[in-house]
C-alpha cells in the first residue's frame, strides 16, 4: 500500500509521539501528514521526524528544510 492507493484516501490519520529513534502510536491510523509538504506518509514508510518539534516529514529533504528553518544560526 502507498499514498496513491484508492483505499488510502479514506484511511484514518494516526497520532504519534516522536522520540529519538522511534515513535509511539497514541491514536491508531494508517498515515501521518508531512509538516513541510502536507503529503500523506504511510506509517510503514515513516523514517523522518523531529522529536523536538513533534512532527513528521516525507523524506530527508523535508527534514533538512525544517531543520534549517528552525536553526537559522547554526
Amino acid at each position: 500500500m502507498n499514498a496513491h492507493d484508492s483505499d488510502f484516501a479514506g484511511a484514518e490519520i494516526a497520532k504519534l509521539h516522536y522520540g529519538d529513534g522511534d515513535f509511539a502510536v497514541l491514536k491508531p491510523g494508517r498515515y501521518v501528514v508531512c509538516a513541510v509538504t502536507g503529503q500523506k506518509v504511510p506509517l510503514e514508510q515513516l523514517r523522518y521526524w523531529s522529536a523536538e518539534l513533534q512532527e513528521a516529514y516525507a523524506g530527508p529533504g523535508e527534514a533538512l528544510k525544517r531543520w534549517r528553518e528552525t536553526h537559522p544560526n547554526v
